[in-house]
């Protein structure tokens, strides 16, 4: 009897799923990665900082849960020369989609709509659109065609919706949003996101819905669907419902008085593409993150930390749940993470799922990373993937707008990969 009642209590604690412990910081080799060749991150960046090509970049990599790599090299602000800090927060811009795609995804998944409900059916700015026909660039007219279809929940989760993007799209999406002020979702704290929508509402998509993928303000359009459907604003939404559940405590469309003085400095590259400061007479206000703002982009808005952003990352890699909280069910982070655009692609070797790019075969055969991998970046120099066949989570952070160097990003996903000593396949088949 005694024999039996050890076996059961054995089979409850085998069957009882262990909650994920927090990201902690751990020897490489006990995940099968080798300390010595991760130390060859330390001088690619290095070469990039000394070479005046980036102020300065940080990096974090987690694999199966466990922080392998985590440093920061170079400067927070070339001018003062104030050391980069891997605690400091970063301008993520397009990073923000991600996380405004989980929230509709949490709405989803309560039940407040359908992805494949019209768009127009929460937002009514979005009733009776139309399609751009003929663009006059000498005076910014146009003339349109009836949609063949509303646009869906989907379609702005997937960039197929036909909106263009401000100041960053197409030469016709630039002219007409700047036309009738559109904002970008970067650096107009004192917008209002009602109007905004309500603006861009009335302008001609770019194409038909599901004809293509058209990177463009579907996010800032899903940050209002949030707002609408929650009676929250996206910033409270955030706060409550995703930031406070995983700690992650270092993420803000606005920054708090006491955290301004991690904020990175942006810069931006002379005629020599080397660093030097973002004037701040430029075409982006780069202190708006120090602004008491009332503008929550969904697309483009937030600040973050190299930390904080990979909890967020490790929560969709664990399947929606981190420490023990559960943000998604895994079949919505599997819809999220799944080929959403069919025939289409935003690249020969990439698709798109609800909020990310997907490596497919093709991609895997060309880089490292598996496939399936997902991943994106932000307009400030900010990247960052998850691979769930390795268990990786990669994160790389400068402050540089433009910036020629995309290839560094690249490169440190390839010294990542040849760090690891086995494969999780590998692994799991001993």
């Amino acid at each position: 009897m005694r024999l039996f009642f050890f076996c059961l209590i054995c089979f409850l604690c085998l069957a009882v799923e262990v909650p994920a412990q927090p990201l902690a910081e751990k020897r490489p080799e006990r995940v099968h990665m080798s300390t010595g060749r991760l130390a060859r991150i330390d001088q690619l960046i290095q070469t990039y900082v000394d070479s005046s090509y980036i102020p300065g970049g940080a990096a974090l990599i987690a694999r199966n849960g466990q922080v392998v790599y985590y440093k920061a090299f170079g400067y927070a602000d070339v001018e003062s020369r104030r050391p980069l800090q891997r605690t400091d927060i970063f301008r993520i811009a397009s990073q923000t989609k991600a996380i405004t795609s989980v929230a509709v995804m949490m709405l989803y998944e309560e039940g407040h709509f359908l992805l494949d409900d019209p768009v127009a059916k929460y937002l009514p700015e979005f009733k009776n659109l139309r399609v751009l026909d003929r663009f006059n660039p000498v005076d910014t007219t146009f003339s349109t065609v009836p949609v063949k279809r509303e646009i869906t929940i989907r379609d702005l989760l997937t960039h197929t919706s036909g909106i263009g993007y401000a100041a960053i799209g197409t030469p016709e999406a630039n002219a007409i949003y700047a036309k009738h002020r559109i904002p970008s979702g970067i650096g107009t704290p004192n917008e209002n996101l009602k109007d905004a929508m309500a603006r861009l509402g009335a302008l001609p998509l770019m194409h038909q819905p599901g004809e293509r993928f058209t990177y463009g303000l579907n996010t800032d359009v899903l940050g209002y669907l949030v707002e609408v459907v929650s009676g929250m604003s996206l910033d409270e939404f955030f706060r409550m419902r995703i930031f406070r559940p995983l700690g992650m405590k270092d993420t803000w469309f606005y920054l708090p008085t006491d955290r301004q003085d991690r904020l990175v400095r942006l810069h931006t590259e002379n005629r020599d593409k080397k660093c030097i400061p973002f004037p701040a007479t430029g075409q982006i206000n780069p202190d708006f993150p120090k602004q008491q703002g009332r503008f929550f982009s969904g697309g483009a808005g937030l600040c973050s930390t190299l930390y904080d952003y990979a909890i967020f990352l490790q929560m969709l890699l664990n399947g929606g749940s981190y420490n023990g909280v559960q943000i998604l069910s895994p079949a919505s982070v599997r819809m999220m993470t799944s080929n959403q655009i069919g025939e289409l692609s935003i690249s020969p070797t990439r698709k798109f799922g609800l909020g990310f790019g997907i490596a497919t075969e093709a991609e895997a055969a060309r880089l490292s990373p598996s496939v399936g991998t997902f991943d994106w970046g932000g307009a400030f120099a900010t990247t960052y993937w998850v691979d769930p066949q390795e268990g990786i989570v990669g994160l790389f952070f400068t402050q540089k707008y433009p910036n020629s160097y995309g290839e560094l990003p690249q490169k440190f996903k390839v010294l990542t990969y040849q760090a690891i000593s086995k494969s999780n396949t590998a692994a799991k088949g001993k």
